[in-house]
């Protein structure tokens, strides 16, 4: 299996819009492993690591977020893959 692991920093309109609770639920149904955080700026930060098609997934999933979120840009770095496996989760 091709494995990626991205970091990713979500701006715009992404907190207090479910944003965090919809990103754990399609990087689960993605089976990725990982995590999603509020920042004290204003922004989201989300590591992922999985195939690297469902990686890319997520991705691109981040540009539209949850509902009532408005994404106005998505920075990624890619990084070493650590073979982590497990749940996606929240951190708080």
């Amino acid at each position: 299996m091709n494995r990626k692991r991205v970091s990713a920093v979500v701006h715009g309109r992404v907190q207090r819009v479910a944003f965090r609770e919809y990103t754990m639920r399609e990087a689960n149904l993605l089976g990725l492993s990982g995590w999603v955080m509020n920042q004290a700026d204003g922004t989201v930060a989300v590591l992922c690591e999985g195939e690297a098609a469902r990686v890319d997934a997520l991705v691109s999933w981040l540009s539209v977020g949850s509902p009532f979120a408005i994404v106005s840009r998505v920075e990624c770095i890619e990084e070493e893959p650590q073979g982590e496996d497990g749940a996606f989760v929240i951190r708080y």
